[in-house]
């Protein structure tokens, strides 16, 4: 389920002026200590927003800051496990469901984006 306009609102707190917002995901890091992250993508960076103790949608503070080139995947998937990325020193937890997120996260960085074949629709 996509997160909400209120977390996203949330999450705009946290980042660059005028910086447009175009992924944004919940995930579990799998350190000793589990800790929530949302992971935010604008127009120039990729944010990762620690969240609060027990509130997996309330941002807290910014806990790193990279380039927006920087990769979010390859998506590792275990069968039953969940899929996990790595952003920086983090190995994270994500929901199925942003499998695709971070995928097309990606795919905007490496220009493999297809081509709108009807742009004047």
């Amino acid at each position: 389920m996509p997160l909400s306009a209120v977390v996203r609102a949330r999450c705009r707190a946290f980042l660059p002026e005028g910086d447009g917002l175009h992924y944004v995901f919940p995930a579990t890091s799998l350190a000793q200590c589990r800790s929530d992250f949302i992971i935010a993508v604008t127009d120039t960076t990729v944010t990762l927003l620690s969240c609060r103790w027990f509130r997996r949608n309330r941002p807290s503070a910014v806990w790193a800051t990279y380039p927006r080139h920087t990769k979010l995947g390859p998506v590792e998937l275990y069968g039953s496990l969940s899929p996990t990325v790595t952003i920086g020193p983090l190995l994270l937890e994500i929901d199925d469901e942003y499998v695709s997120v971070v995928r097309a996260a990606d795919a905007e960085i490496t220009n493999l984006v297809p081509i709108d074949p009807f742009p004047h629709l």
